[in-house]
């Protein structure tokens, strides 16, 4: 039995626990009305994120996707982070799934000269935010976000990480 999830690149044999883990967190957990449909990018991570600066990964617990994080690629040498999920059995210090996968996209970050990361998230994650702060994520107004970032309907609240 692993101790800690293991983090690894998205491959395409994983897209179905991905969309579970990531629906049922969204529809069941914190109840936000969005679907499958309403993520189109579900379909085509390795087009949609694992192109130019940007990546998707999994946190795998004997072969089962437990948690998830990405990174857009917005140019600029910015990332947007994008769908940072962890199945709830997985969180905190016991497993450490959501800083495992955070410091991977960070270290993937400074690898490819990204010089900061934005993200934006709903204002009931409020265990995301503390998280978020936590590891050095920065409260930003909407306004000080990048032309490239991707804003989502859902999103009120907006963070950012300096590399430089």
């Amino acid at each position: 039995m692993e101790k800690f999830p293991n983090v690894q690149e998205y491959s395409f044999d994983k897209q179905a626990q991905v969309l579970d883990l990531i629906l049922q967190i969204q529809q069941k957990e914190y109840n936000v009305p969005i679907t499958k449909h309403d993520q189109p990018d579900l379909f085509i991570i390795e087009e949609y994120y694992q192109s130019g600066k940007g990546n998707f990964w999994v946190a795998l617990y004997n072969e089962v996707v437990v948690g998830t994080i990405s990174l857009l690629d917005i140019g600029n040498n910015e990332a947007a982070l994008r769908k940072m999920f962890v199945n709830k059995d997985y969180r905190g210090e016991k497993y450490k799934t959501a800083s495992l996968l955070l410091d991977t996209a960070i270290k993937w970050a400074v690898e490819h000269k990204i010089k900061a990361i934005y993200l934006g998230t709903t204002p009931q994650f409020l265990a995301a935010h503390r998280f978020y702060e936590k590891n050095g994520f920065i409260s930003i107004l909407l306004g000080d976000l990048p032309k490239g970032f991707p804003v989502l309907q859902v999103d009120k609240k907006f963070y950012k990480y300096e590399l430089e």
